[in-house]
């Protein structure tokens, strides 16, 4: 384990590279808080130590919780805090990931478990809709539901963490593989939602875990590894500015943390050529500095490159344990042991990161809603090994606890709530009683392997309800949507066919001139990058419909002129090549639904439910629209690719906006099946004080217990059965070069600290910080917004009223996102739209004070139906 001899040289590169011209942080070269950095200025960007790593101080909802973790903390003896700390290896036990028991204590193994959208290796679970699917309802209790209800599943199988849900990536371009675990390019969307899915969670007694922190934007590269043709490559460095960072992909993270989010996973890439879960600055500054997360850092699987400096950077938790699955070896462990016994790392750092992590387990109430773990993620069997990898412990491993409760009913809404009517030429809704309707499309039928029948969905074979990866959970069963329609067409006696190869155009062709409806389904498939799907490498390649969709639509609506083509797709997809075809009478995007895909697309299709969906991306006509790419190649030799995020801001509708490039369908458009008018806007301005910096001093830290500094206290017991490649806190020797197997032990401990790493003295405060999330009065309301929607249909319907300000500045996006409301309006009726704009929403980032401010430019607040139908505007007066 050249454990010491890794973090020194993390540790050097590190530190060598603070002062070069482009950081994150605060540039005095370019004061101008309304400037970017330009490209040239990113590449090779650095990022600069910040030690040490602050202390949790209980602030905002988590005083209670944080009474109790420092309680139960004291009673622990170092080996009990390394034990809490470091997972005991992939396949170690039960879960994806486990930390370590503490049995004196009756405290069990905390239980780490995929997925975003549901319990993943597990049986008698649901599969809910994804969270870029369920982002299209625009609905605060559509994502607290289905928080709650995927809470609940975790908790009764046993599990402490539900792994999710997802704000990074963002979205950044429209290929990323794994976009469609989270919920939109816009921060404020995501903030939103992710806000109440975590609000939903944690209600339910489940830690949520907010990832991937940040800038995980691609699926390519963002390990180091081996890569055909180019030898080594490090990991990708997303290299940003601070502006940037504050303004946009920083933004819902800050949501997260003041919902109160229990954990957060650092992902795996580099940011400004620092790996970000040993980014001593993202994690000590930003996240527990400025934005005040009370929560523990845990690792995604395998992203800690080193020991002692991810430690110190701010680390919690590491996960699965292991340097590598199924090694035996850890950058912690015994290693954490040592580094705290030689004075490497201070007490008061591992008594923060236990207090952290019980914290948490308090903040939901886990020490009254834990349940025994009753499932295996390595095997379905009812019988089996308890610790899988060592092939030892056999017994009970799985209980078969059904789980799902009524849920099925919310997931069938949920997606039925989030499908977005594109185009409608009076084709929908359908009647049920059509004389003839016709079916095309492997995406309307089921994969011949079953619904599970690809290893974490790696594939695209049959409907479309979930992309591939970790992300994902199994299917108790997928409703189809032919099953669905069949079910809807033949309770009328109708006739109903369908081909479902997409290449036999013969019986196409034959089908489609019988039909009087043809409906045609069509999809688009990613996910992450340990799995290639048809030569896609977890992220897209294209943009375009796989399984030769377009050619699809084209030989259908050459011989049908009234054909509904439904999308399922992990995000936009170019539909120019057909949406204006006069043939093409509906297009519906569905996202990806879940196990009830079939029923939900059948509500909207057979007018159950009036759809009120609203995109949350823009569809493009070409892939150079977007501005924004994938890096799929790496440089030659051993550099990290460089991936600057020289656009800044724009991304997605805000590029389009800039750029005045018109796209096909924009960001918040949806239609209905009836219509609305907007009218009678009226702001009123809020009594608000001015913005107060936070000053002055935190506590000093916390040292909870004493420790025994002679290493003969924690050898390995002799009675003690070793589990194979298990990760233990113990040392296998009294000499502590030999327990570390480190050749540079004995150099210095100095030699490998940054310069106040191990300070516990009282440090200032943070100017931007105050409480969780950031300053408190960024949340001050300046101004409330009102106006009036009114349903001229006939029918009753749900309208998704979106809120945008234009900040003003040369360098501000044209609007951006700061409100929005879904309302239920009947037929002939109206109803009030009501949105707040607080400080935070007409702020910008000051690089120069490290600190939000409202520009002097004029601000304009617009209320419509999308971002490009503005309907209704009214300055502000600030």
């Amino acid at each position: 384990m050249l454990w010491l001899a890794q973090a020194a040289a993390i540790l050097a590169i590190h530190l060598t590279k603070v002062g070069a011209a482009a950081t994150l942080y605060p540039n005095a070269t370019n004061p101008n808080p309304s400037n970017s950095t330009n490209a040239s200025e990113l590449n090779d960007a650095t990022s600069p130590p910040y030690y040490p790593s602050p202390w949790m101080d209980g602030s905002g909802q988590w005083a209670d919780a944080y009474t109790k973790a420092q309680d139960f903390v004291r009673q622990l003896t170092l080996l009990e805090k390394v034990n809490l700390t470091t997972g005991v290896g992939w396949e170690g036990e039960a879960c994806v990931g486990n930390v370590g028991s503490i049995p004196r204590l009756g405290f069990r193994a905390l239980c780490m478990q995929d997925s975003p959208l549901g319990v993943r290796f597990a049986d008698y679970v649901s599969a809910f809709p994804a969270g870029g699917t369920v982002a299209a309802s625009w609905d605060r209790g559509v994502w607290y539901q289905r928080g709650y209800q995927m809470g609940m599943e975790h908790r009764m199988k046993g599990v402490d963490v539900q792994l999710g849900p997802v704000v990074g990536p963002l979205g950044r371009s429209p290929e990323g593989g794994r976009n469609w675990e989270g919920f939109s390019p816009d921060p404020v969307l995501s903030g939103i939602a992710v806000s109440e899915t975590i609000r939903g969670i944690q209600d339910a007694g489940v830690i949520a875990c907010t990832k991937h922190y940040i800038l995980n934007e691609q699926e390519h590269f963002r390990q180091p590894g081996d890569v055909a043709g180019y030898g080594f490559v490090d990991g990708i460095s997303s290299n940003i500015d601070d502006k940037t960072l504050h303004e946009l992909y920083l933004w819902p993270f800050a949501d997260a943390v003041r919902a109160g989010t229990g954990s957060i996973m650092c992902s795996y890439n580099q940011v400004n050529n620092s790996y970000a879960c040993q980014n001593s600055y993202l994690i000590n500054y930003i996240l527990k500095g400025e934005l005040g997360f009370q929560g523990f850092v845990m690792s995604d699987w395998s992203a800690q490159h080193a020991g002692v400096s991810s430690s110190l950077a701010g680390l919690d938790m590491t996960m699965p344990g292991d340097t590598a699955f199924d090694t035996g070896l850890s950058f912690w462990g015994a290693n954490l042991t040592i580094a705290v016994l030689n004075g490497t790392i201070p007490e008061w750092r591992l008594d923060d990161m236990a207090t952290r992590i019980m914290a948490a387990y308090y903040l939901v109430g886990r020490d009254r809603t834990q349940v025994p773990v009753n499932f295996n993620s390595w095997s379905l069997d009812t019988y089996g090994y308890e610790h899988p990898y060592a092939s030892m412990g056999y017994g009970l491993i799985n209980q078969h606890v059904d789980v799902r409760a009524e849920h099925g009913t919310a997931i069938r809404s949920a997606a039925a709530r989030s499908t977005v009517l594109l185009k409608n030429n009076n084709a929908l809704p359908l009647s049920g009683k059509e004389k003839f309707t016709a079916v095309f499309g492997e995406d309307a039928d089921n994969n011949a392997y079953g619904p599970n029948g690809c290893s974490d969905h790696g594939c695209d074979d049959g409907t479309l309800a979930q992309g591939w990866g970790s992300g994902t959970a199994s299917f108790p069963y997928l409703v189809t949507p032919l099953a669905a329609i069949q079910n809807e067409v033949l309770q009328y006696g109708s006739i109903i066919q369908s081909v479902t190869n997409n290449w036999a155009y013969t019986q196409i062709e034959a089908l489609a001139k019988q039909a009087s409806v043809a409906l045609v389904f069509v999809n688009a498939d990613s996910g992450e990058g340990y799995i290639t799907v048809d030569g896609n490498e977890g992220d897209r390649n294209n943009l375009t419909l796989w399984k030769d969709g377009d050619a699809l639509i084209k030989n259908v609506t050459g011989y049908c002129n009234n054909t509904v083509v439904v999308i399922h797709s992990v995000g936009p997809v170019l539909v120019d090549a057909w949406y204006n075809n006069p043939n093409v009478t509906a297009i519906l995007w569905a996202g990806l639904p879940g196990e009830q895909s079939g029923n939900s697309i059948a509500d909207v299709l057979y007018g159950r439910v009036n759809p009120g969906g609203k995109l949350t991306f823009t569809m493009g006509a070409s892939r150079t629209d977007y501005g924004t790419d994938i890096i799929y190649k790496p440089p030659n030799g051993h550099a990290a690719p460089q991936d600057n995020f020289d656009e800044g801001v724009f991304i997605d509708y805000r590029y389009f906006d800039k750029n005045n490039i018109d796209p096909i369908y924009e960001f918040g458009f949806g239609l209905s099946y009836t219509t609305f008018a907007y009218s009678n806007i009226n702001v009123i301005k809020a009594s608000a004080g001015a913005y107060t910096p936070t000053t002055g001093m935190t506590l000093e830290a916390p040292v909870l217990g004493n420790y025994s500094t002679n290493p003969a206290d924690y050898q390995f017991p002799s009675n003690m059965t070793y589990v194979t490649a298990y990760i233990y806190p113990y040392l296998n020797s009294t000499d502590l070069s030999k327990a570390s197997e480190d050749s540079s032990y004995g150099l210095p401990t100095e030699k490998y600290i940054p310069a106040g790493a191990t300070d516990g003295s009282p440090q200032p405060r943070i100017a931007a910080g105050g409480g969780p999330g950031g300053n408190p009065e960024l949340w001050d309301v300046l101004f409330t917004v009102t106006a009036t929607i009114a349903n001229n249909g006939t029918i009753p319907g749900e309208e998704v009223v979106q809120m945008y300000v234009s900040l003003g500045g040369p360098d501000d996006p044209k609007v951006v996102l700061r409100g929005f409301e879904r309302l239920s309006i009947q037929a002939g009726s109206s109803a009030t739209f009501t949105a707040d704009i607080t400080r935070r929403d007409l702020s910008n980032w000051d690089t120069a004070t490290q600190n939000w401010f409202i520009s002097s430019y004029p601000k304009t607040v617009y209320v419509g139906s999308s971002s490009r139908k503005l309907l209704l505007s009214s300055a502000l007066n600030i």
